[in-house]
């Protein structure tokens, strides 16, 4: 299969995409989070070949996509009143709630669960696409199972060529990292099931009398994931990636004392973190194997970029990846939750 990636995105590649995925086929197309591998998400022929396209777990749920509000009641049975007010609140945005499914929502989407879950990205060729198709559009990150997720059209297609027809390009993703999934189908309480840009802080703002929590799985190896992307081995790089996190010195001056142990040791470590901490290590590791994320702190650059960072060394000479965490308030717990994922929970503490 050849696939044609569409850059600028027109009127007719939006009309394309969307007979495309009419005709059950599949589309990556871009949101303000990451690129989405999308189907039509009511027809279970068509989503079973996401799951091959990905090579993915066909128990990970899918998150149905919709253009805008209105199509709610085609993904939903029933809308809590916390999931209208989250989605009042944050949609379009980078927020999926969970809800009751519609009947004619398959199971393949919701890994045989009794509930979905629903988002409103907030990229205008992602909307266009949508209501253009005239179905909610499961939609996976368009990467194979297990790697980084696509921040631009050139990361798709590095996954996808030859397995999908076509890829709408609308340059960067925004944020860098997946939309914050909440399950809003508890009475008296939401779950945060995966962190992201819409963070724990602003959710219990806009709830002030509804308990907001943390899914157990998000701190407990032993807890049983229910959100996508949490299942399995996920983000991952081609090379060993251990994360440092601390204080800004601590953490420099751990790192100094690893990329001189690796480096006596005949390995070739690559450095992501933030340009302080790059600064004061200049001298110990080749620029060619250093990433810059942004000043130490602003987590908005950090998350954009993160998972370029985390592909940007597969095809060198890198034997090892190292990483400056972050903290885990705000955007930082969405970024720390990915790094732990990509280095299979290898994190030093300093």
């Amino acid at each position: 299969m050849e696939t044609e990636v569409c850059s600028p995105v027109l009127e007719k590649d939006i009309a394309r995409a969307a007979a495309l995925i009419r005709d059950g086929q599949l589309v990556a197309f871009p949101t303000e989070t990451v690129y989405g591998l999308g189907a039509n998400g009511l027809d279970a022929a068509a989503c079973a070949r996401i799951y091959e396209a990905k090579g993915r777990p066909s128990d990970n749920p899918l998150i149905l996509h919709i253009a805008d509000l209105s199509m709610l009641n085609e993904t939903a049975e029933a809308v809590p009143s916390t999931a209208a007010h989250l989605l009042t609140a944050f949609a379009p945005g980078p927020i999926t709630v969970v809800v009751p499914k519609a009947v004619y929502v398959p199971p393949l989407v919701t890994g045989g669960l009794s509930t979905v879950g629903v988002r409103c990205p907030a990229h205008d060729i992602a909307r266009r696409f949508i209501r253009a198709a005239g179905v909610p559009i499961a939609a996976p990150s368009a990467n194979t199972s297990g790697r980084p997720s696509p921040t631009a059209a050139a990361m798709v297609y590095a996954d996808m060529a030859g397995r999908i027809p076509l890829i709408l390009d609308g340059g960067s993703c925004r944020f860098g990292v997946e939309s914050t999934i909440v399950d809003c189908t508890e009475e008296g309480r939401v779950t945060i099931l995966r962190p992201g840009a819409v963070t724990y802080e602003m959710i219990a703002a806009e709830l002030p009398h509804i308990e907001v929590r943390m899914d157990t799985a998000l701190s407990s190896e032993n807890a049983a994931p229910r959100a996508p992307g949490m299942k399995y081995t996920h983000y991952a790089p081609r090379v060993p990636l251990t994360v440092f996190a601390g204080t800004g010195s601590d953490v420099t001056g751990a790192l100094r004392e690893e990329i001189l142990r690796r480096t006596a040791a005949g390995e070739r470590p690559a450095l992501i973190a933030s340009n302080e901490t790059i600064t004061a290590l200049k001298g110990l590791i080749p620029a060619v194997y250093t990433y810059h994320c942004g000043a130490r702190g602003n987590h908005s650059a950090f998350a954009s970029c993160l998972y370029d960072a985390l592909r940007h060394f597969d095809d060198t000479a890198a034997t090892s990846l190292l990483a400056e965490g972050t903290g885990a308030a705000g955007l930082g717990l969405a970024i720390m939750n990915r790094l732990r994922k990509a280095s299979g929970g290898d994190i030093v503490y300093v």
